[in-house]
């Protein structure tokens, strides 16, 4: 698929702008578990996803890890091209979740464009909004909202994402979702075992009692 069609305000834009982007972004394939972006980096460039699922996340001088949003097909990160916007000092690490096809535009060339095109500068205004939004609603669940519930609506989540209630996921890969540890995860799924509403075996979690896990996170 054209570059073009990730871009509502591509009409918007000149010939020679479209030209601009569209020669300069390179299409890439990203494996399972691959770092698309290291938080160290800060011009990696913005990117654009065609398909698959990238997780964007922090980490902590202990590293601990905490999930900030993840990226869906047709989603666009600017937090991997920060260096175009310098008031921002947010060092973030971008992972595949899945096998992902992604096109990177160097943040040079769309800067350049940005600040000729009125169009594009206010998309990317939106974009950055929309992730701060984001984050500070993740802000307010972490401070605000108990673990068990933010537990019970990760696995919902997972579950719609995934489209099934058997989930291969393990008990360290939630906590480091979620920016808690492996150990506190366990005891908190084994005691959503002994409530009905999960089943546990080795890698996999299976909802099992939908109707708690919902009543929990809505709670």
């Amino acid at each position: 698929m054209e570059i073009a069609s990730y871009f509502p305000i591509w009409d918007k834009l000149s010939p020679d702008q479209q030209h601009a982007i569209s020669s300069a972004a390179v299409r890439r394939e990203a494996k399972r578990g691959e770092i698309v972006h290291n938080g160290s980096v800060r011009c990696t460039g913005l990117l654009v996803v065609a398909s698959g699922l990238l997780r964007t996340f922090i980490l902590s001088d202990e590293g601990r890890e905490i999930t900030l949003y993840r990226l869906f097909e047709r989603d666009i990160c600017l937090l991997s091209a920060s260096c175009m916007l310098p008031s921002m000092q947010l060092e973030v690490t971008i992972q595949a979740e899945r096998d992902t096809v992604l096109w990177i535009i160097p943040p040079d060339v769309y800067k350049s464009v940005m600040q000729l095109s009125a169009p594009l500068a206010n998309y990317t205004s939106e974009l950055i909004a929309s992730r701060l939004s984001e984050i500070i609603w993740l802000m307010e669940q972490v401070l605000w909202k108990s673990l068990d519930r933010r537990v019970a609506a990760f696995l919902l989540e997972e579950s719609a994402i995934e489209g099934s209630d058997s989930l291969s996921i393990t008990h360290e890969t939630i906590a480091n979702h979620l920016g808690s540890s492996r150990e506190v995860i366990t005891r908190m799924l084994r005691y959503f075992q002994s409530e009905g509403m999960v089943a546990l075996s080795r890698g996999t979690v299976t909802l099992t009692g939908r109707d708690k896990l919902e009543a929990l996170a809505a709670s």
